[in-house]
């Protein structure tokens, strides 16, 4: 949860970073259909980005995938029920959650589900049983599984035998994550620097807003990769607990480009509020119809991430009606007219970091802590200077800087200063024109025509053209030139602006025969090629 985040914690520690809020362990035979589904649904519904394993558990052996979402979890929720012993798929899993306490601190919270926590803490009953069905084959591990067994039993946790009404503890349950949430959220996140204070000047005046049972909307807007979504998302975030449902659309402007846009963000609307499968109505009168009679009784958080469009606006926030009392409508932007026309009663404008904030996220992205060594802090005073403030900018700057010694940081920063380029995206231009040949090619062909793709699919495109794929893909990673949206099947996503560099140079290269460029030749083999891919993806 979260993006942009609050400041570090000391100068030493290291960024932690998550892509889950939660992970469930449980046995499925148990408590899939009924006890963990609940959970499940009560947590999405307060906008928690829960992982939840569905397949039927096959073989003995837990999957490295399923280890990597553990480890990037902020909090996992331990189900113990009676036969969860009698999987070692649940125990390893078990083991990795106790190590992630140990070694990242992570937040472990037990659930004992009919059953005695007595029993899982000294294995005795359905525990000692299940643990003596695996002496067998896996008397190595028994020891190991044992200790997390006990270390877990002894976390604070909850007990359904003491609690009695199912619906009880689950409401417990999500308080207790929401309020995890919301304290560690703004502040553990290194990339959140600077943001607690945009928050408050944002949040203390539209305070009592908030707490008003009034159907309000508020609109953030500034210019593109100044960090519009960050402050948004860490707002909605802060604000989640108090609502019944929530729901964060991201990319607004894209997706509604999409076959179908619209009608596919307003089932995502629905969906992630009420698990409602909006059918495909062709009329848009019609599925407004819809959202406003499903959502008008409903106080609801919704956050609309990069609109453009007034169509918009009207097809996911239609009016003040459209929701129940209390509800609160935030929205991005980078067009303030826009949230004027719509009547938006308040609107915000991001500007650029403060200097001590841009110089700490400078370093953070430089050397992965919050201050630089004495040798290294008069130039990392001069590079936080040419990006003014620009969060984007001062990522890939240091990103691009980061393991260079003193003599290559001097020299590409006296070359930057002596030419004329002196706005961000040439900050952004010096991060490409470091790349080499190969990789530049790379990153060209994924700006134009792979951004929002996953992984394998990018792969599978471009082995034609390129080798040592995932040694170009780390390294355009590592100057943040790249991100990959593993919580959205690995999806390779880019800035806008990095994304409007990339098609520029191309467009630059032969500007007045499109046909030279470089890309155009093998657009036509890609097409080609497309379906023959795709058929063999199904």
């Amino acid at each position: 949860m979260g993006s942009n985040a609050a400041g570090a914690e000391s100068s030493s520690s290291s960024p932690i970073n998550w892509i889950y809020d939660v992970f469930l362990s449980f046995r499925g035979e148990d408590t899939r259909s009924n006890f963990t589904s609940h959970l499940h649904m009560f947590l999405r519904h307060k906008g928690v980005n829960v992982f939840i394993d569905d397949r039927i558990e096959r073989g003995e052996q837990i999957s490295e995938a399923l280890l990597k979402t553990i480890q990037c979890s902020l909090i996992s929720i331990v189900i113990f029920s009676e036969n969860y012993a009698s999987s070692t798929w649940c125990l390893d899993e078990l083991v990795e959650i106790i190590e992630c306490k140990k070694s990242k601190g992570q937040k472990v919270l037990p659930i004992f589900y009919k059953v005695d926590p007595s029993d899982v803490r000294k294995q005795n009953g359905c525990y000692g049983e299940g643990l003596a069905k695996h002496e067998a084959n896996f008397m190595e591990k028994i020891p190991i599984w044992r200790n997390a067994l006990t270390t877990a039993a002894n976390l604070a946790g909850w007990d359904l035998g003491t609690i009695r009404n199912e619906a009880d503890l689950i409401q417990v349950i999500v308080k207790e994550v929401s309020s995890t949430l919301n304290v560690t959220t703004p502040s553990d996140k290194p990339l959140l620097v600077g943001i607690d204070s945009k928050i408050e000047s944002l949040y203390w005046p539209t305070e009592e807003m908030y707490k008003s049972e009034c159907v309000d909307m508020l609109g953030i807007y500034g210019i593109r990769g100044i960090g519009n979504t960050t402050l948004a998302k860490a707002l909605y975030y802060k604000m989640a607990s108090q609502f019944e449902c929530c729901c964060f659309l991201s990319n607004v402007r894209e997706a509604s480009k999409q076959l179908n846009g619209l009608a596919q963000l307003q089932k995502k609307l629905l969906f992630q509020i009420l698990k409602y499968d909006l059918e495909d109505v062709d009329d848009l009168d019609r599925r407004n119809n819809i959202i406003k009679h499903r959502l008008h009784s409903k106080k609801v958080l919704i956050l609309l991430d990069d609109v453009d469009e007034m169509k918009q606006l009207k097809a996911l926030a239609g009016g003040h009606d459209w929701f129940g009392q209390g509800s609160k409508i935030i929205v991005t932007t980078r067009d303030k007219h826009l949230l004027d026309s719509h009547g938006f009663g308040q609107t915000y404008e991001v500007e650029g970091l403060w200097e001590h904030n841009a110089f700490e996220l400078f370093c953070w992205h430089a050397f992965k802590k919050s201050h630089p060594s004495s040798n290294y802090l008069d130039l990392s005073e001069r590079a936080t200077r040419h990006c003014k403030g620009h969060p984007l900018a001062l990522v890939v700057l240091a990103s691009f800087l980061c393991g260079r010694d003193q003599a290559e940081w001097s020299g590409l920063l006296d070359g930057f200063e002596n030419s004329l380029r002196k706005g961000i995206k040439d900050v952004l231009q010096l991060s490409f024109d470091g790349l080499e040949d190969e990789v530049k090619k790379f990153f060209l062909d994924i700006s134009c025509l792979l951004v929002g793709e996953t992984v394998t699919y990018v792969k599978k495109m471009l082995s034609e053209f390129h080798s040592i794929l995932d040694f170009k893909i780390s390294n355009l990673r590592h100057l943040s030139l790249i991100r990959m949206e593993e919580y959205d099947d690995d999806r390779v996503q880019m800035h806008d602006l990095i994304k409007q560099m990339g098609h520029k140079i191309v467009y630059d290269e032969c500007g007045d025969e499109p046909g030279k460029r470089s890309r155009s030749g093998w657009r036509r083999t890609f097409w080609r090629c497309l379906v023959t891919i795709q058929e063999a993806m199904q």
